[in-house]
C-alpha cells in the first residue's frame, strides 16, 4: 500500500529504533527505553512462538481457516473501520466464524484497494480486544519477552478484579479480566489516534503482517487536541479542521513501519495511530509497573477533575457527591480512587514479601543486588505516589482498610506472590533457585518477621501506606522510618 499520500500533510522526523531483542539485556532495555520512556522495535523474539506456525499459511497470510475450525464459536469484539462513534469506530459482537467469513467475502470481491481521495475504510472489520489467552489457556501461542514480564496490570488482574461495584458499568469494556488481546484483520483496517488506556505501556507483537505507526511524543500530545484540551482528532489522515485542533500542524511525528515477527514497545502517554498495510494478525499486552505507575495516577487525577466538573452543579443536591464523582471515574476510565489505592496496597505487600525472602537470603544476596534494588525501586515508586494520594478523598475515612497479617494468609495474594518470585527471579537470577514451592510462596518466618511487627495498625489510608512503607525501607538504610501509624522496631 502506498502511503505517501495519506502522510501528505504531516510532518515527520525521526524512526523509531529497531533493536535485535537477543542482544539486549534486561537492565539495558529498562535504561534505554523503560526510563526514558521511549519506543522500540524489537526483533527475533517470536522464533519460538506457536502462533506463529500454526496461525499462519506457507505464503506468510493469515491461516483464517484454523480459526475458524478450533476457535470459530468464541464471540469477539469487531470494529467498523468506517464508521465513528462518539471517539472510537462503532462496535458489534459476532463470532470469529461469522468475522472470517466477512473478510474472505470481502477478498473474494477483490476489495484490494483501500486507500480513495485521502482514505477510506468503510466496510472493513477489525477484529480487537480479543481475551484469546484468557479464553484458550491451554492453547500456548507465545511467551512474553523478557522485557514486559514485570506486568503488574495483568498479575493483579489474574488474581483480582480492579473494580467490583456492580451497578457500574465501565464504557467500552475499559475494565475487564485482563490486558492480553489478539487483533485480527485486512488490509486497511487502522486504530484511531490515542494514547493507552491507563497511560500503561503496551506491546504489539505482528504474527503475520505489517503495520504503519505514527507516533507523537508526549511534550507534543496538546497539539491534538482542541482548544479546551478535552477532545483529540479522530484520524490523522483525514483533513484536520485546524479552527478547532489549532495545533495539529505544528505536530512532529514519528514514524514506524513494523513487520512480521517484530515487537514494537510503546511507551506511557504517546499518542499513536496505526495502520494495517497487509492482512494483520497481532498479539497486544498494555502493563504497568513502578516504572510508570506516575502516569496512571496523573491519568486518574486529571479524569477525576473531568467527571468532577460535570456534575459540579449537582453538588449541594448529592447526599454522597464524592461517591457519585467515583464512580463515574470507574465508568469512564476503568479504575477510580478507592481501587487505585486497593492495587497499590497489594503490590506493596507482595513486593514486602519478596523482600523478605531476599532479606533471608542475604548471605548469598546483598542490598547492591539486581533484584533487591528492582524492589525497593518499587516500594519508592509507590511511596512517592502515596504521596500524593493523602491530599484526596482517600486520606479521608473511606471504609478500606488491609491488614498485612491477613492478607498474606489470603491464597490469591500468596499466588501473586509466588508470580511475581519467579518474574523477579527470571530478570535477575534465573540460575538461583526460586522462593516458591509448587506455584506458590513459602511463608514460614514472615509471621515473626519485620514486616508484620511493623503492621500493627490497618493500611486504611495513604498516610498508613507511607508509614509501612518508610519502615520496610529502613531496613535497609535506603529511607528514615517516618513511624507514622505504625511502630518500627
Amino acid at each position: 500500500m502506498d502511503t505517501t499520500e495519506l502522510k501528505k500533510g504531516l510532518k515527520i522526523a525521526g524512526q523509531v529504533d529497531r533493536v535485535n531483542g537477543k542482544l539486549l539485556s534486561y537492565s539495558e532495555f529498562v535504561e534505554r527505553y523503560l526510563v526514558k520512556n521511549h519506543p522500540v522495535v524489537l526483533t527475533g523474539l517470536m522464533d519460538d512462538w506457536r502462533a506463529c506456525k500454526d496461525w499462519v499459511t506457507v505464503n506468510g497470510s493469515p491461516n483464517l481457516s484454523f480459526f475458524s475450525i478450533h476457535f470459530g464459536k468464541s464471540e469477539v469484539q469487531v470494529a467498523d473501520c468506517g464508521y465513528r462513534e462518539f471517539t472510537d469506530q462503532k462496535r458489534e459482537e459476532m463470532s470469529v466464524s461469522e468475522f472470517i467469513n466477512h473478510w474472505l467475502a470481502q477478498s473474494a470481491g477483490n476489495h484490494s484497494t483501500v486507500v480513495t481521495e485521502k482514505y477510506d475504510g468503510k466496510s472493513l472489520l477489525y477484529l480487537k480486544d480479543w481475551h484469546f489467552m484468557k479464553e484458550y489457556p491451554e492453547y500456548v501461542a507465545y511467551a512474553t519477552p523478557l522485557f514486559f514480564c514485570d506486568d503488574w496490570l495483568n498479575l493483579y488482574l489474574d488474581k483480582y478484579r480492579m473494580h467490583n461495584e456492580p451497578d457500574v458499568q465501565e464504557s467500552n469494556g475499559i475494565s475487564c479480566s485482563d490486558y492480553r488481546f489478539v487483533y485480527m484483520g485486512p488490509k486497511g483496517t487502522w486504530t484511531p489516534l490515542h494514547a493507552d488506556v491507563f497511560r500503561s505501556y503496551s506491546w504489539s507483537a505482528n504474527v503475520c503482517g505489517t503495520k504503519l505507526w505514527l507516533f507523537l511524543p508526549p511534550p507534543q500530545c496538546h497539539l491534538v487536541f482542541d482548544r479546551h484540551m478535552k477532545s483529540s482528532v479522530y484520524n490523522i489522515f483525514e483533513e484536520v479542521d485546524e479552527s478547532k485542533y489549532p495545533g495539529f500542524k505544528k505536530a512532529v511525528w514519528m514514524e514506524c513501519t513494523q513487520g512480521h515477527n517484530e515487537v514494537i514497545f510503546v511507551p506511557s502517554g504517546w499518542y499513536h495511530q496505526v495502520l494495517n498495510l497487509d492482512d494483520t494478525i497481532s498479539i497486544n499486552h498494555n502493563w504497568f509497573n513502578a516504572y510508570n505507575l506516575s502516569w496512571v495516577w496523573d491519568l486518574l487525577r486529571q479524569d477525576y477533575e473531568d467527571a468532577k466538573d460535570c456534575i459540579e452543579d449537582i453538588r449541594d443536591i448529592s447526599d454522597d457527591f464524592e461517591g457519585l464523582c467515583q464512580r463515574n471515574l470507574a465508568a469512564n476510565t476503568g479504575m477510580n480512587f478507592y481501587d487505585f489505592f486497593t492495587f497499590t496496597v497489594i503490590m506493596t505487600f507482595a513486593n514486602s514479601v519478596h523482600l523478605y525472602h531476599l532479606m533471608e537470603d542475604s548471605k548469598s544476596l546483598s542490598n547492591s543486588h539486581p533484584r533487591i534494588n528492582h524492589i525497593i525501586l518499587n516500594l519508592q515508586s509507590i511511596r512517592r505516589i502515596c504521596l500524593q494520594m493523602e491530599s484526596t478523598c482517600l486520606g479521608e475515612n473511606h471504609g478500606i482498610s488491609f491488614d498485612f497479617k491477613r492478607t498474606v494468609c489470603d491464597p490469591f495474594f500468596l499466588e501473586l506472590c509466588a508470580v511475581l518470585d519467579k518474574t523477579y527471579q527470571k530478570l535477575h537470577d534465573p540460575c538461583s533457585p526460586s522462593c516458591c514451592e509448587n506455584g506458590s510462596v513459602t511463608l514460614d518466618g514472615v509471621e515473626d518477621s519485620v514486616f508484620v511487627k511493623i503492621s500493627g495498625s490497618l493500611v486504611s489510608t495513604p498516610e498508613n501506606l507511607v508509614g509501612f512503607l518508610d519502615c520496610v525501607l529502613q531496613k535497609l538504610d535506603r529511607t528514615p522510618c517516618s513511624k507514622i501509624n505504625s511502630s518500627c522496631p
